[in-house]
């Protein structure tokens, strides 16, 4: 029997949630990431997070239902859909949207309809950030506190790469990490959140092996989402399924300086389910924008195999309005222009003519006087008039999401060759192949987080404990003589579990042992454990109370000086960083810094963060303050 803890591999939305489950549920948890940052892709998602049957849904008198969420996911996901674990997706939906606004105090009171939807119930806030940052961030700063005030109970190392896991027989005994140039072993219950494989552009790469028509396509993904899960849990038996079913979203973002990066970011759904359309370059429409994503990327597809691109998505102003933080992101990054219809005609080159028919057409098929030819029901925003003004970008289909993964049941327990569960191991997120089928439907990524990983957070506490409570634990000092159990009456229904750590001399921590504790100490880790710190030494890293700001000034002409991707700063509320040699520890990778090389990017740095997190996760790289300004990070 391992450890009496959970190891949580992955910091991103569903490693997240499920070690907050264990926690709440009294058990102990290690969390293991290979990046210096948590939140994986998580953070990138912008349209939200989808819930049916919400006190949101309610409030707002949509006439929503689960048996609809659930017919819906059923339809999108086709001839690969798994009734059970779909099943478990939407009708755990509203509880799963409710957790996050219950438990992290998060708003998620707007909703909007995304393609493929009866009903509006893609959930965010009016967070002036993209939605999985705003959920992810959250999870990231109660875990961060938990370190700090519960360190028996929580640890967490960085820049830890799991390389293998181990198993006696049928049971998954721990898992090997490379940490610090070596190479180390954790024993414990595992639960496995590494995510997908849409940016495997390596040797071993699954999507050269499952989808090489896909492998020259640009991904939305961060460069950490490489299938390490995948391949370490293939090659203890389990089992892969639905490994095509890759996700080729319709709308990536081309940048018009570098249209060919094999890097975009993602014009969020939502900015179609408010009314977006999409136009070819004579100014038509050639779908159903709020087609399911595979269908509108095949049409775009053959709009190019024509000779009709590019493509073009076209908000009006009053679409524009409603998605104003969107709009604004992306033109701070000159990924979208505005315009007026005639400048939108002319950069088009179809002439205001073809244009205001399109626009026209369109009108009278919203008002039902026309039928349209792409069989689109649902209309927001009109409207469309070519004296209007215009948010516009560029679009071309990216790799976005990958449905295929691990072999689940709707426990969240891997399955072996046999189809039947490995002991002690689960796995959660975008890892776990089957939940969505041959196609997610926009909004039920985060979605999938928090519902499995809720799942095998609640999974393996129950598999610990019954392993405990019963004797199933083979060394002496994890036996029940020394495990205490504390009912905590300000958490209804929380029992704390404690292993005794006197009673037998050589008895084991009750997360991890001397050296798992001081990597988590020397790690990245945001929050260090200080519960054996001399009160008079600094903590290792990340204690913002000591972060100061150099006094050195540079004036923002000095700042435009270093414009380049091998000298590049930029300016900050106030201060200079320079991230030259940071680019590949920044969580949204190198291609977000890219955009403001030499530039001030305060307007966008405050859309996507807290001020908290250059004190916390860049002190290293400021280098001073900007000439003539204040300071005004606030943490």
């Amino acid at each position: 029997m391992p450890a009496p803890r959970v190891i949580v591999v992955g910091g991103g939305l569903s490693g997240l949630s499920a070690a907050h489950t264990i926690y709440l549920n009294g058990g102990n948890v290690l969390l293991l990431d290979k990046n210096n940052f948590f939140g994986g892709n998580s953070t990138k998602a912008t349209s939200g997070i989808n819930g049916a049957l919400t006190r949101t849904q309610v409030d707002a008198k949509i006439g929503d239902s689960v048996k609809q969420f659930y017919e819906d996911t059923l339809k999108s996901a086709r001839d690969k859909a798994r009734p059970d674990l779909i099943k478990v997706l939407t009708y755990q939906s509203a509880s799963a949207v409710e957790w996050l606004q219950d438990v992290f105090n998060l708003d998620l009171t707007l909703v909007s309809r995304l393609g493929g939807h009866s009903f509006p119930r893609t959930h965010r806030g009016h967070d002036a950030k993209f939605p999985g940052m705003a959920i992810t961030y959250a999870l990231m700063q109660r875990l961060e506190e938990l370190v700090e005030s519960d360190p028996d109970r929580v640890q967490v190392i960085k820049k830890a790469k799991v390389t293998s896991l181990n198993k006696e027989g049928n049971t998954v005994t721990g898992c090997t990490y490379e940490f610090g140039g070596e190479s180390h072993t954790v024993e414990g219950i595992v639960v496995l959140a590494t995510g997908g494989y849409a940016a495997d552009f390596g040797e071993t790469s699954l999507l050269k092996k499952w989808r090489p028509d896909t492998f020259h396509l640009s991904s939305t993904n961060g460069t950490h989402a490489t299938g390490d899960g995948h391949k370490m849990l293939m090659a203890i038996g389990a089992n892969d399924i639905d490994m095509d079913k890759v996700q080729v979203h319709p709308t990536g973002l081309v940048d018009p300086k570098d249209p060919d990066s094999k890097w975009k970011f993602l014009a969020a759904e939502a900015l179609r389910g408010e009314g977006g359309l999409l136009l070819n370059s004579k100014g038509q429409r050639f779908s159903d924008e709020l087609g399911h994503r595979d269908y509108v990327s095949g049409e775009m597809w053959k709009e190019k195999e024509a000779k009709r691109w590019p493509i073009r998505l076209v908000l009006n102003s009053k679409a524009s309005n409603v998605l104003d933080f969107h709009t604004r992101h992306y033109s701070g990054r000159g990924l979208m222009k505005k315009m007026s219809g005639a400048e939108l005609a002319k950069e088009i080159g179809c002439g205001e003519d073809a244009l205001s028919k399109t626009f026209n057409e369109y009108n009278e098929i919203a008002d039902g006087k026309r039928k349209d030819p792409f069989g689109k029901k649902y209309f927001h925003n009109l409207p469309f008039d070519i004296n209007d003004t215009f948010h516009v970008a560029l679009m071309e289909p990216v790799l976005h999401f990958t449905m295929g993964g691990i072999e689940i049941n709707d426990k969240a327990e891997v399955l072996n060759g046999e189809h039947k569960p490995f002991e002690g191991l689960y796995a959660c997120g975008e890892l776990a192949g089957g939940v969505h089928g041959a196609n997610r439907l926009g909004g039920s990524s985060l979605l999938g987080c928090v519902v499995y990983g809720r799942v095998a957070g609640n999974s393996a506490s129950q598999y610990l404990f019954q392993k405990v409570l019963t004797g199933g634990v083979s060394s002496a000092q994890h036996r029940l003589g020394q495990i205490s159990l504390h009912i905590d009456p300000s958490t209804p229904g929380k029992i704390s579990v404690e292993w005794g750590k006197g009673a037998v001399a050589d008895s084991t921590p009750s997360v991890g042992d001397e050296k798992t504790t001081s990597q988590a100490q020397k790690s990245a880790a945001p929050v260090m454990n200080g519960k054996n710190e001399d009160p008079g030494k600094q903590k290792d890293t990340n204690d913002i109370s000591n972060f100061k700001v150099p006094e050195k000034e540079f004036s923002l002409d000095e700042v435009a000086q270093h414009n380049k991707k091998d000298d590049l700063w930029i300016a900050v509320k106030g201060v200079v960083l320079d991230v030259t040699n940071w680019l590949d520890e920044h969580p949204g990778g190198p291609q977000a810094l890219f955009s403001h090389m030499g530039k001030d990017a305060s307007e966008e740095f405050a859309m996507l963060h807290d001020d908290e997190v250059i004190p916390k996760y860049a002190a290293g790289i400021v280098i001073g303050r900007v000439q003539g300004q204040e300071v005004c990070l606030e943490y």
